[in-house]
């Protein structure tokens, strides 16, 4: 298809996912007819995954600053400070689509892509974790998920050589047309050392580092905007293929850069891959950036623009650097058998401009892509309604009787999988590379070792969608004082936490109502608990032709242990005779 010629009619821009008002004011915005490159450009920043346009507002609430805080949301990964030269980069995202379409695929590049956020930022990655959601364990599609998303996660993390040592694995109804994956990385920076995501110096050039662009994971981001059925489930070009072996070439190449002082700014390709690392870069530096998609180093013959701008293929990075380090750069690259090839420069015009073969194929203004107030905002218009099930949903336990049988209630209990020890699931995984790992999976936290400093780190996954779904303000304080609790009894002050905002359809009035209070839920405890958000990720239009999951938000919550001989707890007991106690109270609830 010769795209140049291509007329951009309504059917194309629905199918690009843009609605009738966006495009006009994309008409507005270039004030002529875009180009089909540009189409596609904003239909990937313009996406939900990428724009956030229902999501901003609401999560302008969080508490984000704190003495502990470096860097918060905005960048690849939150830092918070650990002491001394240390810091603590982290972030959980997901990758719920793609998995549910290629399971071992979707899982291991979740995995591959919540890396490279963290070592983006110049911080060695040191633990992963996951939290995990599927349907009834019985079910055929959970019998196919289930064994894809763990194979896939052990395979990333053990090829990398990054230990996974904690997470949650929960079955239930609601997540049996839409799974949930859920990967959160942490890593150690030095402050000095910090990096990150800006294209800083007119004139720099623009450096492609890592793999080759292919044809894998175009139109990735408008993928994950939107429902799952069985036209999208057939998507799976959309699905990205992983390379963990090219991952820790690139980990170490990137540290190296870094270490030598080579780095301007430096962004991983992720959703929307070249399109949205190029814009963003330039957008925080207030910049512009030239690409020239003739020098971008392709995987398959005949790849356009449209293509190399919206591929999402794995193990890349855009970097700036000084000009003149371009032979310094690729000589680190070479070393390492990576790709360093200049594909552009930066520019003082605030514009994002794709040549291809010595043409424009795209000029659009950077801030149009990014700035928000140029984008449609739902929210504008849009009020959550509280939803008619609630009316249903109250239970008072003083009616409930007792059962007759309780060993017997007691045992089926314990038969049940979101009960039931998950060993089967972390033993594929490795979670003593690096050996640091203090605390083995199944307790109520990680922990985990700096090496050369007096500092253990502690981390959980938490969320119940349970709650959330009978009282989203109630259940979002709750995931986030769980995850405190779990942090605080391995023997760490919570410090932090990175969410994964996993929900319906946002333009569903009363799933957009349990995502405001959800959040609210989540404000109210971080302020209680002194734990600011660093970051994280909204992925909304988790549903199926069954409906909506549960309203889902997932806390990373990061603490510390600190001081020469520090102790820390496991929740296992430890010997006969050993007193058993119980803090708190036991409510009729």
């Amino acid at each position: 298809m010769n795209y140049n010629k291509v007329k951009i009619t309504k059917e194309i821009t629905e199918q690009h996912g843009i609605r009738d008002d966006e495009y006009a004011n994309i008409l507005k915005i270039l004030g002529r007819e875009p180009s089909f490159v540009e189409l596609g450009i904003f239909s990937a920043m313009w996406s939900e995954h990428c724009s956030y346009k229902h999501s901003k507002p609401v999560l302008k609430k969080f508490p984000v600053k704190g003495k502990y805080v470096l860097q918060g949301p905005g960048e690849n990964a939150g830092i918070i400070d650990a002491g001394g030269n240390i810091g603590v980069a982290f972030k959980i995202e997901s990758h719920n689509h793609p998995s549910a379409v290629e399971p071992f695929q979707g899982a291991a590049t979740g995995v591959g892509g919540i890396l490279r956020d963290v070592f983006t930022m110049g911080a060695r990655p040191i633990a992963s974790l996951n939290s995990l959601r599927f349907g009834r364990l019985e079910s055929k599609n959970t019998q196919r998920l289930l064994p894809g998303v763990v194979k896939g996660i052990a395979f990333y993390g053990n090829c990398v050589g990054v230990p996974t040592v904690a997470g949650e694995t929960v079955f239930e109804d609601s997540y049996e047309d839409n799974c949930l994956v859920n990967a959160m990385t942490i890593g150690i920076v030095h402050k000095k050392k910090i990096k990150k995501g800006i294209a800083r110096g007119v004139g720099n050039p623009v450096m492609y580092i890592g793999s080759l662009t292919g044809r894998d994971g175009i139109h990735g981001a408008s993928f994950a905007s939107a429902e799952l059925t069985e036209e999208t489930a057939a998507k799976r070009s959309s699905v990205q293929v992983a390379d963990p072996f090219m991952e820790k070439l690139l980990l170490e190449a990137t540290l190296e850069l870094i270490d030598k002082k080579l780095v301007v700014g430096i962004q991983d390709m992720g959703a929307a891959g070249l399109t949205s690392s190029s814009a963003e870069m330039a957008y925080r530096a207030g910049n512009g950036m030239e690409i020239d998609i003739d020098k971008v180093p392709m995987r398959e013959k005949g790849m356009n623009a449209y293509e190399a701008m919206l591929s999402e293929s794995q193990e890349r990075m855009l970097m700036v650097c000084k000009k003149g380090d371009e032979a310094k750069v690729a000589r680190v690259l070479k070393k390492w058998g990576l790709h360093a090839v200049k594909i552009g420069r930066v520019i003082k015009k605030p514009h994002l401009v794709i040549l291809e073969k010595g043409a424009v194929a795209a000029d659009i203004p950077v801030p149009a892509l990014t700035d928000s107030s140029y984008r449609y905002f739902p929210l504008k218009k849009q009020k959550g309604k509280k939803p008619e099930y609630l009316k249903k949903a109250g239970i008072i336990t003083s009616e409930i009787e007792p059962p007759a049988d309780m060993e017997g209630v007691f045992k089926k209990m314990l038969k049940s999988p979101n009960i039931a020890c998950k060993s089967a699931i972390w033993e594929e995984y490795d979670h003593m590379v690096q050996t640091g790992t203090y605390t083995l999976p199944g307790s109520d936290a990680a922990v985990i070792k700096v090496k050369g400093e007096d500092l253990m780190i502690a981390a959980s996954v938490d969320c119940n969608g349970r709650y959330v779904y009978l009282d989203p303000f109630k259940g979002g304080a709750i995931a986030v004082a769980e995850a405190a609790r779990n942090v605080s009894c391995s023997g760490a002050e919570p410090v932090a936490f990175t969410n994964c905002l996993n929900f319906g359809n946002p333009e569903d009035l009363e799933i957009f109502w349990q995502f405001e209070q959800a959040v609210e839920g989540m404000c109210a405890a971080a302020k209680v608990f002194k734990t600011p958000v660093t970051g994280g990720n909204v992925s909304f239009y988790n549903e199926g032709p069954a409906g909506a999951i549960y309203p889902t938000p997932v806390v990373g919550m990061v603490g510390y242990i600190k001081g020469k001989g520090a102790r820390y707890a496991k929740q296992f007991f430890r010997g006969a005779g050993d007193v058993i106690m119980m803090l708190g109270y036991t409510k009729d609830e």
